[in-house]
């Protein structure tokens, strides 16, 4: 993780994450902070069946994206990093 990451952006995209969660859980799925760069641009990962589903775009933007940025404006992008 970036050492420049400023605490409170962190904490808030956590809680954003946090509340996010229990849905992707329900589903199998998951998802992992890797990075917050520049405090304005998210990097996640989709674990589980999140991963592989053919919704994660969806996913990603109507779910993670949104609860990010309620929590957190400043954030201009989110960013799926996959496993590999």
């Amino acid at each position: 993780m970036n050492t420049a990451i400023n605490p409170s952006t962190q904490a808030l995209v956590e809680q954003a994450l946090e509340s996010i969660r229990p849905f992707l859980q329900k589903d199998g799925g998951d998802v992992e902070l890797i990075d917050i760069l520049h405090d304005t641009e998210v990097h996640i990962r989709l674990h589980g069946s999140c991963a592989n589903c053919l919704m994660s775009n969806m996913t990603l933007k109507n779910g993670i994206e949104e609860s990010v940025r309620r929590l957190a404006p400043h954030i201009s992008k989110i960013v799926e990093v996959k496993a590999g």
